[in-house]
């Protein structure tokens, strides 16, 4: 059997804002359908990294690499603007937060997903509009809301059509950047659940940004734990969790273990 090729591979990543380090001295691969969290406290660099990985900042040393349908692992620098566009309509998705940085909000939610169709070159009416239903059957929003704009949806509801807007070109890897942070704890559970499911199907790769271990544990294939900018331990995520190496590694799970 072919051995499995990374997808993404990140060596020696760099950020800094002016003196400060964002992170530096980043390395991994990340395989097709594996998900990776990145977690730690809030400055340790782990959005800083996110936003770096998806070219949303400009890197300051290192390289990330990503594996094209058509020419294999490429060092992402090299690509023109063209193409990076192209890989966010196709390839790439960004699950924001706060939803209304990933949705538009004065259009209505069919639209949202059917935008996204229309980007790849879908100009059939009737197939787009067909497809935003069939996604919101997927993401558990009632069909009669496919004319509604987001404005009028719950905050769990507009996560989910974010979710729904993200997925529907089937892109090989998405960025989560705290996807559960904004949402009631009653809410989270079935949320979490949704994605797991969603992420299993469709055999994406994630990189998940999360403070909440317990999203980690139940999303995650791997994790690292990031400190200063820095990666100060990575493993299999339930294997990291209950028997952390590092002394911060330990601390954090002490903390979560004490709430």
């Amino acid at each position: 059997m072919k051995p499995l090729q990374p997808l993404l591979q990140v060596r020696k990543l760099a950020k800094y804002y002016g003196r400060r380090v964002g992170c530096e001295q980043v390395s991994f691969d990340l395989y097709p359908g594996e998900v990776i969290c990145v977690a730690g406290e809030s400055g340790s660099g782990k959005s800083t990294l996110l936003n770096t990985l998806a070219f949303q900042l400009q890197l300051d040393g290192g390289s990330v690499s990503y594996r094209l349908r058509d020419r294999g692992l490429t060092d992402l620098a090299t690509l023109p603007d063209a193409t990076l566009r192209e890989l966010w309509r196709t390839d790439w998705g960004f699950v924001r937060q706060n939803p209304r940085d990933g949705l538009r909000m004065r259009v209505s939610a069919g639209a949202n997903i059917g935008e996204r169709l229309m980007a790849i070159g879908e100009r059939h009416y009737g197939a787009i509009r067909s497809t935003a239903l069939g996604w919101l059957a997927r993401v558990e929003i009632d069909a009669e809301r496919l004319d509604d704009p987001p404005t009028s949806f719950s905050g769990g509801m507009q996560q989910r059509l974010q979710i729904a807007r993200n997925l529907v070109t089937e892109p090989r890897l998405v960025f989560m950047d705290e996807p559960t942070a904004g949402l009631d704890v009653s809410v989270q559970a079935r949320f979490l659940d949704l994605l797991r499911k969603l992420v299993a199907e469709l055999q994406i790769a994630v990189i998940l940004v999360t403070h909440d271990l317990a999203v980690a544990r139940l999303l995650a294939h791997r994790l690292i734990v990031m400190k200063n900018g820095r990666i100060v331990e990575s493993g299999l995520t339930d294997q990291l969790l209950d028997d952390p190496q590092h002394p911060y590694t330990q601390l954090l799970v002490s903390s979560v273990l004490a709430t």
